[in-house]
């Protein structure tokens, strides 16, 4: 689904995303990654919720966000709650939503200055 054409002073935003792949400016990913306004990991390891560990946060954690969106796929899906817990316990908001609402909300969020991590889950289920 297409989101946007728009480019804001050099921030990631989200362009447009489908199974198994988003489009961030130019650049496809076709995997797990996280999106900051000034950052892209793009080989990030977990595929799914269930997948995701506390240590793969700490690339997440090291960004230093305000709010972190997990989007989990086509369907929401909340990850183990101690993964929720070691976000909300460094007073960080954390928010999981399917792919479609977290593309969405990153970009409306990065596009107010907030600093926001996008953590995209682009599992084998999309």
């Amino acid at each position: 689904m297409k989101l946007t054409d728009e480019n804001i002073g050099g921030i990631n935003l989200i362009r447009s995303y489908a199974a198994g792949e988003v489009r961030i400016g130019e650049t496809v990913i076709r995997g797990s990654c996280l999106v900051a306004a000034d950052q892209i990991v793009s080989d990030w390891r977990p595929r799914t919720a269930a997948d995701l560990s506390v240590d793969d946060l700490q690339p997440v954690l090291a960004m230093k966000p305000e709010v972190v969106v997990i989007g989990s796929g086509p369907r929401q899906e909340f990850p183990a709650p101690e993964i929720l817990g070691a976000v909300l316990s460094r007073g960080i908001g954390c928010e999981v939503m399917d792919t479609g609402a977290a593309c969405r909300t990153y970009n409306i969020l990065a596009s107010e200055g907030r600093t926001v991590v996008m953590a995209l889950l682009l599992g084998s289920a999309q």
